[in-house]
């Protein structure tokens, strides 16, 4: 069956840095978009950046643009969001999300990010 898995998420100050991981497993990952969603108690669920299968184009949300990066590993089935510059507002439960060669979604259980002093 299809899994992802986050992890790296944690408590950082505000201007820090996480490097957040989803290891994907159950599906042809290579075929995949991959993206990153996040949560904020009480808001919906926004798209935070997208990858395309081959890596080659990527899409970003205007409040993660210039701080955030997503990237992937095709080769070990892993997409990952490095996130710099954190801001409090940034604090949300965040997704992964595969989108299959055969348009099936498929959601992580999520991992928390809190920006505080």
């Amino acid at each position: 069956q299809v899994q992802l898995v986050e992890s790296g998420g944690g408590l950082v100050q505000p201007g820090g840095s996480l490097r957040l991981s989803c290891a994907a497993s159950g599906f042809t990952f290579n075929s995949g978009t991959m993206s990153w969603y996040r949560q904020a108690p009480g808001k919906e669920r926004e798209l935070v950046a997208v990858i395309t299968s081959a890596g080659g184009s990527t899409n970003y949300a205007d409040s993660v643009k210039g701080r955030f990066t997503i990237s992937r590993d095709n080769a070990k089935n892993t997409v990952y969001l490095a996130m710099n510059s954190l801001k409090p507002e940034d604090t949300a439960v965040y997704y992964c999300k595969a989108l299959t060669y055969l348009r099936i979604s498929y959601w992580g259980q999520g991992t928390q990010v809190t920006v505080s002093s």
